[in-house]
């Protein structure tokens, strides 16, 4: 098996990445690699749970559900523009015919790359620091960061449009241990390392170093304690901080109810209506009977298409858009349920 360059053209051929900005392709070819697999050998098996999306990109894939039934997936077709088998668990084994070249990308942070580029007004390059370094990449790497997948989605802009940019010297102290918390911060620019004060060593412990990407501060802003430890800079860097209030206010949840999907199909066969708001490309891959697809970023141009006295189940592939949606019909009075897991989740 070898490894390639994945490039912003390639990325194109597949749908939904075809529906991200310009910028934002970019930054995600940089996290993927062109791999090839043998003829005979198993890509993907029926059960897996592995979190990833996958794209053919050349050859042929044999595709075998439980009942044994087999078809065959070739790449440049229509069908391959679409990820292979993305449902959880998967639904088919898949194995090369012959020797095949495919792609895969983290499934998180596809989506969380989505509805940020769906929710934003403004692209990767307006968000980045104008003294950036080596930090052109600390948007995507943020994004994959468990601290940032805790902030509700349809806070996403809200959040990016109240953050400052601050600047900092080799030998700042950012936050001292003991103190309380003020801010939220994420690493554009430099190095940081975290040290403790311990009763025995009142210089402080070496716990960690911080780079591009990395975040800090949030736990004493959620738990209301006062720091645990003190961050000092290794190196001149630039930081983005969030406040406190702001901090507390994004991280609470939007006005949104889950329901499982039991529970959503109770609901759409009372009256109400499934809302699909994936990409055109990839509601026709898939979707459930009867749901009405509205992309994300025209749900505020299609408000009025929409019955205020219906029950709408938004879905999207994991829940994360859909909130978001739903959160945007909820402020204007609509009555929204999301379905918890998404479509990837379910079976049809």
């Amino acid at each position: 098996m070898t490894d390639s360059t994945v490039t912003p053209d390639l990325l194109r051929r597949f749908s939904p990445l075809d529906g991200l900005k310009r910028e934002n392709v970019a930054a995600l070819a940089k996290k993927m690699e062109v791999r090839t697999l043998d003829g005979s050998k198993p890509l993907l098996r029926e059960g897996d749970t592995d979190k990833r999306t996958y794209y053919l990109v050349s050859g042929t894939l044999e595709l075998t559900d439980r009942n044994g039934n087999v078809r065959l997936l070739r790449a440049g077709t229509d069908e391959a523009r679409n990820p292979i088998t993305p449902v959880l668990p998967r639904r088919c084994t898949v194995r090369a015919v012959d020797r095949v070249e495919y792609i895969s990308v983290d499934t998180e942070l596809l989506d969380v790359m989505l509805t940020w580029d769906q929710t934003g007004s403004y692209e990767v390059n307006e968000l980045r620091s104008d003294d950036r370094g080596n930090s052109d990449d600390w948007m995507t790497t943020l994004l994959q960061t468990k601290a940032f997948h805790r902030i509700p989605p349809g806070n996403i802009q809200a959040i990016f449009m109240r953050m400052q940019q601050v600047h900092f010297n080799a030998g700042d102290v950012i936050i001292k241990q003991g103190d309380e918390g003020d801010y939220f911060y994420v690493i554009t620019r430099g190095r940081c390392a975290v040290t403790r004060e311990t009763p025995l060593n009142k210089e402080g412990i070496k716990l960690a170093e911080l780079n591009v990407g990395d975040t800090f501060g949030e736990e004493a802003l959620i738990s209301q304690n006062r720091r645990n430890a003190t961050v000092t800079m290794l190196t001149d860097g630039t930081l983005m901080r969030l406040g406190k209030q702001d901090f507390n206010t994004l991280l609470n949840e939007p006005m949104v109810a889950w329901v499982d999907h039991d529970e959503a199909r109770r609901i759409v066969a009372a009256g109400g209506k499934w809302l699909d708001v994936r990409l055109p490309s990839e509601f026709e891959a898939y979707h459930e009977q009867g749901a009405i697809n509205i992309p994300l970023y025209f749900i505020r141009l299609k408000l009025n298409t929409l019955d205020p006295n219906t029950t709408y189940v938004v879905c999207c592939d994991t829940g994360r858009r859909s909130s978001a949606g739903a959160f945007v019909l909820n402020e204007r009075g609509f009555d929204t349920r999301v379905l918890r897991g998404g479509l990837n989740l379910t079976s049809s």
